[in-house]
């Protein structure tokens, strides 16, 4: 293995034990309701105008549990089953049989009560963290529960799920790419075939949908039909999604056997080739052909990148294991990098300029699951 690798891994886990940990303890979490707060200002200090929402509260469960599991913060466990407490007091819908309301405002008062599907797929993910550090089958038994009410409230005759509750202008596969991670991860920590049962119902729809076997991409909005919605929105390409498309296809062929290497190296090549800047940072949106609809490149697409290379490096892909290396540098270079340490900023322009620079608590989702795949990927290595 290349040694520059085994550094780059090492250098993540550092931030994220070191720096990030400790900031986001001591400044992130409100100290008497013990639910995270929406972002960090450029300072460094909360931003206590802000309204928070519930989906980020479910993020934050799965980053202290999986810090929690990793030996990276012994508190990871005490802060994320309060976490989950505080939304499962403080979100509950006041009149669905299951599930949550979407929006708190600064004074934690629930303000938007739209039940929502992307919401739903991270509060499965952190349900099925909460089992995995506690081992309480209550919280399995909670993720089948809020399944069978998405499945009554929202599922569909032509596969997955409406957005929600509320009006909406069409489909996004950005909802179920996560439910096909939730479903995996609730898979990985129960045993319960079901839930691999329902991830290879998001991979039908990858194939079915979301990949565009002609033009070897990943599309993103859709009719209810699934037929890809008009006009230019129809035809945007998301490096990031494509990227993270690759680590969930490549997770799911290890559970199942199927193989996928298809996918992979058509997703990883047309991202790196259409949807990457001179700089290595990817642009939030293309098109097919690779034209920039979104020249801003969010911290989250450059941790895409690297969980795909580490994907790559092991399919043989020649350049891939320096892309990574390169990608975790970038990360540290472009993101990484705010005047408080453990901060980050969230967004860079067309010319790499700082366009965002606040730091919201979602994008430490995206750091760890980063800095965990590398450490596993070398662990696997020295074996």
């Amino acid at each position: 293995m290349n040694q520059n690798l085994h550094t780059a891994a090492n250098r993540l886990q550092d931030w994220i034990q070191h720096q990030a940990l400790p900031l986001w303890i001591t400044k992130g979490i409100n100290p008497n309701n013990k639910a995270n707060y929406e972002r960090l200002l450029a300072s460094g200090e909360v931003d206590f105008s802000a309204s928070t929402r519930v989906r980020v509260q479910s993020r934050q469960i799965f980053f202290y549990a999986a810090a929690y599991e990793r030996g990276w913060c012994t508190q990871g466990k005490d802060i994320a089953l309060a976490m989950m407490n505080f939304i499962r007091t403080e979100a509950h819908h006041p009149t669905a049989t299951a599930g949550f309301s979407h929006l708190w405002d600064a004074n934690w008062k629930i303000v938007d009560h739209k039940q929502d599907l992307y919401d739903h797929a991270f509060h499965l993910l952190a349900l099925g963290w909460c089992y995995r550090i506690s081992k309480d089958n209550d919280y399995i038994l909670e993720a089948k529960k809020i399944i069978a009410h998405l499945d009554k409230q929202f599922g569909t005759a032509n596969g997955g799920w409406i957005e929600g509750d509320y009006a909406y202008n069409c489909r996004r596969q950005n909802p179920h790419m996560h439910l096909f991670e939730a479903f995996m991860a609730l898979y990985e920590a129960s045993g319960d075939a079901a839930f691999l049962a329902r991830a290879s119902e998001m991979f039908g729809l990858f194939q079915a949908h979301f990949f565009d076997e002609k033009q070897q991409v990943l599309f993103e909005f859709f009719n209810d039909d699934w037929t890809l919605l008009e006009g230019i929105k129809g035809q945007q390409v998301e490096p990031g999604h494509m990227m993270e498309w690759v680590w969930l296809v490549d997770w799911y062929s290890r559970l199942t056997g199927r193989p996928v290497k298809h996918y992979t190296d058509a997703l990883y090549n047309n991202g790196l080739a259409k949807g990457v800047d001179k700089s290595g940072l990817l642009f939030d949106a293309i098109t097919p052909s690779g034209d920039i609809i979104d020249g801003n490149k969010r911290c989250w697409g450059i941790t895409e990148l690297i969980k795909a290379s580490l994907v790559q490096i092991r399919n043989g892909h020649p350049a891939a294991e320096n892309i990574a290396v390169k990608a975790v540098d970038d990360l540290f270079t472009y993101y990484l990098c705010a005047p408080t340490p453990g901060s980050y900023v969230d967004q860079r322009g067309i010319n790499d300029e700082i366009v965002v620079d606040t730091a919201p608590a979602s994008s430490l989702y995206h750091i760890i699951v980063a800095a965990m795949e590398l450490q596993d990927h070398f662990a696997v290595h020295i074996k």
